[in-house]
């Protein structure tokens, strides 16, 4: 009887310990992407695929933004304005270091910041560090931001992943070989295929619950579907098969989770295109696009409508989008006051995101109805970036902007809009200079009043964030105020 009551103590430890063991393997996650990002160095690329895979995780800025969109420190625990609104105090936490061990200070903010705002930057957000005047090391754990103007924005452009920190010795091997301060370390990258990054032991706040996380590059609908039935990838912050939503709902395995981007999906329009410098074009066409058939048909009902550039969720956001209703004759008759009324062909260049592929087909065939004759022409994001964005090769392109508050790219001549408009400019640096939260909303309102009368691109909808994961999963981000993948408070429940 001795014996067999040593067996069954011995076998109920041994399935105790095997149970403790199974439950602390599961410190590991499969993120499923739609795409590969061009390379990991968010302060070299203009791709939201970089942050959202580094962003918060691998790096860090002075401050960051959280779900909610608001600013919170990061590694600057604390700063003071001065009363002109013109010199920000950094005071930074002490003990930081990079991944490769070297320590974290007040000369690698100098530098991250010298280097984004200098003649030879390559950073896509260049114009976020414009106001900048001087950078200085006060102490170690000290830096003096000087600016040329007051800037109501800059605490919130500094937790932009353009703004993350960078060590001098590791900067120029970034793209492929990220070194950051923050809670999760580069591992590997296969290409084609995944992204893996593990826990930083040595960071220097709350350890973060997982050991490891793996992203996965899944090209399509069909194989997003399959890779979460087999539980071959744990959750999609960002699901790319819409229509699959309401089976997944269903299922007690899986939590869908909607919530907002910042995603403004539009018709991106060469403003110095051939017919499109015309604004009675541009209008026609916003006539002529029947947007809510792009949310029902393309998106399967998830979206917003909109009708400029700015997030319906902004307490400054000034709903427009019913200024250009969908009214075939009133297009015809703008194609016609234009001198078009027999149409002309263009080029819409298509990058491979789903939403698109779907939307593009929807205008192509609703801009027909006016005479515009679209060749599609679909490219991968390095022809994208690289002959629409930064080339500027092109008539019209369909994409979601994801950066946050960036109503102000408009005021940009080198942006790939082409929209250079001396009022929308004077405005945009009145804000800029303007901290007072009211009047700020004011001069958003006009600013979005001012893109909506000009029809500089066509407004389609505000892009929803669809996501799907293992119901045992808590601390995925419900809304995207800026691109991330934020992985710093994930676990998994029992």
């Amino acid at each position: 009887m001795k014996t067999i009551a040593k067996l069954t103590t011995a076998f109920a430890t041994a399935s105790l310990l095997l149970a403790s063991t199974a439950l602390a393997a599961k410190d590991d996650i499969t993120i499923g992407v739609r795409l590969e990002p061009p390379h990991l160095d968010p302060t070299a690329g203009a791709a939201a695929a970089i942050d959202e895979i580094v962003y918060a995780n691998i790096f860090e800025g002075l401050t960051r933004i959280d779900q909610t969109g608001s600013v919170k420190p990061a590694l600057a625990e604390s700063w003071t304005i001065s009363e002109d609104g013109k010199t920000y105090t950094f005071t930074l936490r002490k003990g930081v270091k990079f991944h490769d061990g070297s320590d974290f200070d007040a000369s690698d903010v100098v530098y991250s910041l010298d280097r984004a705002r200098g003649e030879k930057s390559v950073n896509a957000q260049k114009a976020l560090f414009e106001p900048i005047e001087s950078v200085t090391a006060k102490n170690a754990n000290t830096v003096e931001v000087k600016l040329k103007r007051p800037t109501g924005n800059m605490l919130f452009n500094l937790g932009w992943g353009d703004a993350i920190m960078v060590d001098p010795a590791s900067a120029d091997a970034n793209k492929t070989n990220p070194v950051g301060t923050g809670p999760f370390k580069f591992s590997k990258w296969t290409k084609g295929d995944s992204i893996a990054i593990s826990r930083n032991d040595a960071y220097w706040g709350d350890p973060v619950k997982l050991k490891n996380a793996t992203f996965k590059i899944v090209g399509d609908a069909t194989a997003a579907i399959a890779s979460l039935m087999a539980e071959d990838v744990d959750a999609f912050p960002q699901f790319a098969a819409p229509e699959m939503l309401p089976q997944l709902q269903s299922d007690p395995r899986f939590k869908v989770v909607i919530g907002t981007t910042e995603g403004e999906t539009i018709l991106s329009t060469n403003n110095e295109a051939e017919h499109f410098k015309d604004v009675r074009v541009r209008k026609a066409m916003a006539h002529a696009i029947n947007r809510q058939s792009i949310i029902d048909g393309a998106m399967f009902g998830q979206g917003t409508l909109i009708g400029s550039h700015f997030a319906p969720h902004h307490p400054a956001y000034k709903d427009l989008s019913g200024v250009y209703n969908f009214d075939l004759d009133k297009a015809k008759a703008l194609m016609t006051e234009a001198g078009l009324e027999n149409g002309f062909k263009a080029r819409l260049h298509l990058p491979p995101t789903d939403y698109a592929q779907r939307s593009g087909l929807i205008i192509a065939s609703d801009l027909k109805k006016i005479g515009i004759e679209l060749e599609i022409i679909s490219v991968d994001w390095g022809q994208w970036l690289k002959q629409v964005f930064k080339g500027k090769d092109f008539d019209l392109t369909i994409v979601s902007h994801t950066e946050p508050m960036d109503i102000g790219i408009y005021a940009r001549d080198d942006y790939y809009f082409n929209y250079k408009d001396a009022n929308f400019k004077a405005l945009i640096k009145e804000l800029n200079a303007t901290s007072d939260e009211t009047k700020r909303n004011e001069l958003m309102q006009k600013a979005q009043e001012k893109l909506n009368a000009d029809a500089v691109n066509g407004y389609l909808f505000q892009l929803a964030k669809t996501g799907v994961w293992n119901a045992k999963i808590k601390g995925l981000w419900a809304n995207s105020p800026v691109q991330a993948n934020d992985l710093t408070d994930v676990e998994w429940m029992d």
